[in-house]
Order: structure tokens, then sequence, then C-alpha cells
């Protein structure tokens, strides 16, 4: 890639001020990126082609402005089928390569995504950074506290751009929701609800075994396990660890942080500010799927934060029944997700008063209401005047999808939607949501000195 942006494009941006925070759209983007023509493609490294990799290989692959010049994985198969996906060579092993440093040192490569089980995000995301890398890192940011803290530095230091993979966080509703409550709309902030469930009758994260495949096997069923153990305890070969990974703590905090993120991410972008937590808790257990699985099947997190708010999240993979997701303040409510299910984009937000504040509310926003049923608690159905605020205004341009903000800031050099502080923010209440569970302590944050503390500090 060029690292300079043409003349066009440079002096558009300089003249007009529109970079990725102001909002340049989709369509916009694509017109620039057809525009500068191949020889200005972004040269993207992919590092971990299994499931969640794989999609990510499809998703990259269809931005005209990105071009996919090498795959990573220690388990032969899936990089060389990920090799021939993105038309390279799987025979030639600087294109097709189990060593993921091989792709984070090539100069032709401008940035990486990373799709790896947790336990490596944070190696793999600091060495790309340190050689000039831009990173798409998937959620959940790292696997801990001290993980999160070092990526940002690492971030912050060389200047490199870094998304968190979470993509609900750049679908409409959050920026629609930290709008309303900037604009005072349901008064001082209150709680944040929200949950993630499923079901299945084998129990989530049982995906299936490989047969043959393995660290004795030959051609392309080999896979390199003491890399892929990497700084995790080291076990003998168990394909049942390497292709279920997120049911053992060694590699996975489980439901917080394969779905709970989805939750806290874009939490911290509707609040007026991204925080830290001041009090984390974490409830739960292995109450349905008595299997090999070590991480629970049912998990609650409580967090409390330093502004006076707090987060209550409930989860079981053995019911697949949602709440729905909830900003609560002292005037008003807004429905962030009547259905439940966070991942994922909705038609519109609903902004609700509380009844001590109904009049003046409906004064205020006269032209603004609808009438919908609403069953109070007493069983009796009643009217009430809400406000529906559709994520999709008319003449409104869309936003540009996560892939897409990461490849815009890759030129631009803005701040992506789920940037390294605001993501490591949110992972700060999920790691201590697992290491509460694990210990069965209620811990703390300080966040002068940037750490997980057992007695509670001074609230900044």
């Amino acid at each position: 890639m060029n690292k300079t942006l043409s003349p066009t494009r440079r002096d558009f941006l300089k003249t007009t001020g529109i970079g990725v925070a102001a909002g340049l759209t989709a369509a916009q983007y694509r017109a620039f990126a057809a525009e500068e023509g191949a020889n200005d493609k972004i040269n993207i490294g992919v590092i971990g082609v299994g499931g969640r990799g794989s999609s990510l290989l499809g998703w990259v692959m269809k931005k005209p402005q990105a071009k996919v010049v090498a795959v990573c994985d220690v388990y032969v198969k899936r990089r060389k089928d990920a090799a021939k996906r993105a038309g390279l060579d799987p025979e030639n092993v600087q294109d097709c390569t189990g060593d993921y440093m091989e792709i984070v040192k090539r100069p032709d490569i401008d940035a990486v995504i990373i799709a790896t089980p947790d336990h490596w995000h944070a190696r793999i995301a600091i060495d790309a950074l340190n050689n000039g890398k831009d990173v798409y890192l998937e959620k959940p940011m790292t696997k801990t506290v001290e993980e999160a803290k070092e990526v940002t530095e690492t971030v912050e230091r060389t200047g490199r751009v870094l998304q968190v993979g979470s993509q609900t966080t750049s679908s409409a509703q959050w920026w629609k929701a930290k709008k309303a409550i900037q604009e005072g709309m349901i008064g001082k902030l209150i709680m944040s609800q929200g949950s993630y469930h499923r079901n299945s009758r084998d129990g989530e994260w049982n995906w299936s075994i490989d047969e043959g495949a393995g660290p004795k096997a030959e051609g392309d069923n080999y896979i390199d396990w003491d890399t892929w153990l990497g700084s995790a305890p080291k076990r003998e070969w168990d394909p049942d660890r390497f292709f279920r990974f997120r049911k053992f703590w060694d590699y996975s905090g489980g439901i917080a942080t394969d779905l709970f993120y989805h939750v806290m991410a874009p939490l911290n972008i509707c609040w007026p500010e991204a925080q830290f937590p001041y009090k984390v808790m974490g409830s739960g257990g292995i109450y349905v799927f008595k299997d090999t699985r070590e991480v629970p099947d049912t998990f609650a997190l409580m967090a409390e934060y330093p502004g006076e708010h707090q987060v209550v999240l409930s989860s079981s993979m053995a019911n697949d029944t949602h709440i729905p997701g909830l900003i609560r303040g002292h005037e008003g409510t807004i429905v962030m997700v009547e259905h439940g299910e966070f991942e994922g984009s909705t038609p519109y937000i609903t902004v609700m008063s509380q009844r001590p504040y109904r009049r003046q509310f409906e004064e205020k926003y006269k032209d603004r209401l609808v009438t919908i049923k609403r069953v109070r608690g007493n069983g009796r159905e009643e009217d009430e005047q809400v406000i529906r605020i559709m994520t999709q205004e008319e003449g409104e341009p869309p936003r540009p999808d996560h892939m897409e903000n990461f490849l815009q800031c890759v030129k631009s050099r803005e701040k992506p939607v789920l940037d390294a502080r605001t993501a490591y923010k949110a992972m700060v209440t999920i790691a201590m949501s697992v290491e509460s569970y694990r210990s069965g302590r209620v811990l703390y944050f300080d966040a002068e000195k940037e750490r997980v503390v057992e007695t509670p500090p001074k609230k900044i």
C-alpha cells in the first residue's frame, strides 16, 4: 500500500474536515477506494483462520480497498484452505504460514486481522503493533486486564490503529442512545442491563473435532500443538481443548469473554464516557452441561461504576430467553434491544419517561411522541407516550460497518469505533468478572494505578 494518501483523497479530507469520526459514509469511501486503484490497496494478513477467522477472511475479501496477501494458522489444513480461498498459493510458505511473525515482519503488509484463541490475542497484537502494523483484533480484546493495558499502551506509543472486533459497536443504535443521554432525555444514568442467552442439546462450544488431526499427524492434518499452547500451561495433546477451546480457563473466559464483550463494549460507547469499573462481581456455575468444560454454562455479572451507576448482565447457555437491553435513568429509560439480543442492529430505540416526569417529558417532546400499549405490573394495559428514535433517519447516510470503519482508519489515521482505550475499559469489567467468579471474591479496580485490587480504592 502507498503509505501516503493520494492527493485527491488527502485534499478532500483536509478541505472538508471529514474523517471517520465525522462520519465518512460507506458509499463515499468505496468511491475513494475505487478511484485510488489497485496499487493503493491495503495489504492484509489474517492470523488465525478457524471458525471466526474464516468469517473475517470472507468479510475483508469483499472490501475493494483491501487485499489479503497472507494467512497464518498452526493447523495446516485450515491455513491451506484459507490460502486457496484468498487466491494465494497454499504451497508458498511466505503467503501460507504457521508462524505469525513471518506475517507481522513483512514490510509489504499494512495491517493484520487476529482471530486466534483468546490467550494469543495480546502477544500477537503487540508484536504486530511494534512492527508497524495496524490491527483488527477480534473480541475479546485480550484474556486478562494486564494484557489489555499493555496492548493499549503499545497502541498509544506506536500510533498505530487498533480496532477491536465487536462488530455490533458500529451499529447506529448505540450512537443514537449516546446522543439521547447527552441531551438529558433520561436524566441521571442509574443502571444498564443486558443479557446473552443460548441453548442447545449438546452444550455451547462443543464444536466438531476433525478426526486424525493433531501434532503426530502428517501433511494437511498436522497441528503445531506446542505453538498453539503458547503461554498457556503445557499439556499433552487434547483435541477437545484445541477444537473447543472456549470451554477451558487456560484459553478463554467462557461466557464473559465470548459473549458479554458484545454487551460491555457498546454500553461503554453509549455512556457519556467510557469508564473503568469500581467494583465487579461474577457468579454462576455449570448447572446443565456436565461435560469436560471448566467454564460455567450459566453466568451473571454485576459491576458498579465511579459515576454512581451499575451494570447487570445475565447469561445462560442452557436457556435462550433474553431480557430486554435497557439503559435506565432517573427520569427515563432507553430500550436498546427489545428482543434482548445485543449483537446486531435494530430499526429503532425507544425512550420512555418515568412516571414522576411524564408530564414534562410529554410537553418537551410533544412533536416526537408515539403511542404504545404497555402492560403494567398489575396486569393492566394502558397507553403510553414514548419516543421512537429511528436508527436510520430519512436522508441520513448509513454508518460504515465495522470492517469498513477499520479500513477507513488505516487510510485516514483517525480513531476507530472501538479504539484500544474504550475496548480496554470494557475488557477490565469482563476479565474482573471472570476472576471474581473463579476466586469467589468481590474485586475492585484502582483506576489511578490501573490495576485490580481486593480492597475499595479511592474513587476518582
